[in-house]
């Protein structure tokens, strides 16, 4: 289990039956954590939030003052962050670009574009033929991934067939493209091959994408100016106390620059930033026992909260007692020490936590799910049975937590 804040936990008890499943998120602390993450990291290291992870406004507004910029991998996404933190540079990656999307950004003053193919150097071309200001653009591969260091990541995204990125055969043609097109400015390289990992085989990764990259631009005889390592910080939902190690990956990073003062590096964390700030708050409706095992259906599930099932794991959580019981019958409580911690839905998929050390969970105590800032609300198969969403509540930063639930995932 993981402890919530004291303000997490007075919120979820104090809140009504009818206002839970509510998602809570501690404003301070991520912006505690996010100044820590950037006071970790060289000067010559950008930070960019991934607004994948968590678009939620309030999330970004609090992260922007740590941040040198924002990676959106849409035109949805490029408008909904520019409305959220106006005036912070955007980052545009992602495979499948459309003209519409790449025409937005063109005039939201795009800072850099990743591009991912040949096909859409071309389509870029196209659009900035014309006077005015070159296009940023780095060029993002699938580069060799130690095979070691894959077998170690929760997700690789390089080394293997992949819709992501330029192949290394066509890198040649790829820069030909940029420096053969007025309207691009060949900036750099990106890659970002895999996810979940510690900070050592972070540092590992950083090292050969940028040795790869000098020996790119080296050939065409050009500068280079930024490599983007991406993300792929890890976030151990199963031992949430474990953090990955900031201190030691800007160390490593800073010993990466040392011998090169000409270029800069771009990391873009997602769920790093944001999980350990969210909260999933939800109540116990029954617990019943089926073949020795006991089971304890919550409101709410995975259609709100869809991480667990996606990746397989057990959702950290907190169980806070509540005494109150005013049925007529017998309140429903687990039997045995562990308790498998389900929802609302009509498939056996729609599993949380298995195994929960909760001796004597009853029916209407309250469960508060951990590490629920990033890939949560905003992945989950909302409208799956039609059940209510949940609220949204933000505490900290204005003296306290939100008046009310907001409108639930707002601009998701």
């Amino acid at each position: 289990m993981t402890a919530p804040t004291a303000a997490v936990r007075d919120l979820a008890l104090a809140l009504p039956s009818r206002d839970l499943p509510a998602y809570l998120y501690d404003l301070d602390a991520l912006g505690a954590h996010a100044a820590r993450v950037r006071a970790a990291l060289p000067e010559r290291v950008e930070l960019y939030y991934a607004a994948k992870a968590n678009p939620e406004p309030r999330l970004l507004e609090t992260l922007s003052p740590h941040c040198d910029g924002f990676e959106v991998a849409s035109g949805g996404e490029l408008a909904h962050v520019a409305a959220a933190v106006p005036g912070r540079p955007p980052a545009f990656g992602g495979p499948g670009k459309t003209p519409d999307e790449i025409r937005s950004a063109l005039r939201a003053g795009i800072h850099r574009i990743h591009a991912e193919s040949l096909h859409e150097l071309r389509v870029l071309a196209r659009l900035t033929d014309g006077p005015g200001r070159p296009l940023g653009v780095l060029l993002r591969f699938n580069l060799p991934l130690d095979p070691e260091t894959a077998r170690g990541s929760a997700l690789a995204m390089g080394g293997t067939p992949s819709p992501f990125g330029i192949d290394p055969a066509d890198a040649d043609e790829a820069v030909r493209l940029v420096t053969g097109a007025p309207g691009l400015a060949l900036r750099g390289v990106h890659a970002h091959l895999a996810s979940g990992l510690d900070a050592p085989a972070l540092l590992s990764v950083a090292r050969s994408v940028v040795g790869w990259a000098e020996e790119l631009t080296a050939r065409h005889r050009l500068p280079l100016h930024e490599v983007n390592i991406g993300g792929g910080m890890g976030v151990d939902y199963a031992r949430p106390g474990d953090r990955f190690d900031w201190t030691a990956y800007g160390h490593g990073l800073g010993e990466l620059l040392a011998s090169r003062p000409g270029l800069r590096l771009r990391v873009e964390p997602g769920r790093a930033l944001t999980a350990y700030c969210g909260w999933y708050a939800t109540e116990v409706l029954d617990v019943k026992r089926s073949r020795d095992e006991d089971f304890a259906v919550v409101r709410g599930g995975t259609h709100h909260l869809r991480t667990p099932a996606t990746k397989g794991h057990d959702q950290p959580c907190t169980v806070l007692p509540v005494g109150t019981w005013t049925e007529p019958w017998p309140r429903p409580a687990a039997r045995s020490g562990r308790v498998t911690l389900t929802g609302q839905l009509c498939t056996p998929k729609d599993v949380l936590a298995r195994g929960v050390p909760a001796p004597g969970l009853r029916a209407g105590d309250r469960v508060l799910f951990g590490l629920a800032g990033a890939y949560a609300w905003n992945i989950s198969h909302h409208d799956f049975l039609m059940h209510p969403r949940p609220g949204f509540h933000f505490l900290g930063t204005d003296g306290g937590p939100a008046p009310g639930p907001t409108v639930p995932g707002a601009g998701t």
